[in-house]
């Protein structure tokens, strides 16, 4: 016997979010966007846009823009900057599990576990100085000395699956800032998530 399934709420004015490029929000030229549901009521609670080719375009702009000053900005620095970013979370962390669990399903446990697997990276990353650090070898042959030095590259950017939509993109963007470039962040399309992270790293 086959149970009748419960009638899907229907879809409620929800509130509309925006692209986060240069350090705020921006609503986009794109005319499509997707719904935010949340698993447990399957009630919609925002909508996000989708981005246009000239939405990527600013964005892209925009980190090659700030490429230049943070690129020079020293290693020390950049990890105090992460640092900081470190302690905003550790102290939302409450709000981020939530976050996860009512955008993306997960139950508050799985959900905690992800987060904390996100932010040992970004321990990883405040201990960048000591990382960067070169390499030289005297007399490799007759009169030569090798010797290697870690720059950054530039504008890099991640494109992660919907799995874990917080842990994943924290593989990527705090070693890739750590490291003095600029970072684009292409998330999943499904779940849709809210980015709450972003507005962490803003403060």
């Amino acid at each position: 016997m086959r149970a009748e399934q419960a009638p899907r709420p229907e879809p409620e004015a929800a509130a509309r979010l925006s692209h986060w490029i240069g350090g705020r929000a921006v609503p986009g030229e794109g005319s499509r966007s997707g719904d935010v549901f949340d698993p447990s009521t399957g009630v919609r609670t925002h909508q996000v846009p989708v981005a246009s080719a000239a939405d990527v375009d600013a964005a892209v702009r925009s980190a090659a823009a700030a490429f230049p000053a943070w690129s020079r900005t020293p290693p020390v620095v950049r990890a105090r900057v992460l640092f900081r970013f470190r302690e905003l979370a550790e102290a939302r962390a409450d709000l981020l599990t939530r976050l996860i669990t009512s955008e993306h399903g997960k139950i508050l446990s799985d959900a905690r576990g992800e987060l904390t697997r996100g932010m040992e990276v970004v321990e990883f990353a405040c201990g960048i100085p000591q990382l960067l650090k070169g390499e030289i070898t005297e007399q490799v042959g007759r009169g030569v000395d090798a010797w290697s030095v870690r720059q950054p590259l530039g504008v890099v950017a991640g494109i992660t699956p919907f799995n874990f939509p917080v842990m994943v993109p924290m593989w990527m963007w705090p070693v890739a800032i750590a490291c003095g470039n600029t970072f684009v962040l292409k998330p999943t399309a499904r779940p849709w998530m809210r980015s709450s992270t972003t507005r962490r790293w803003r403060r």
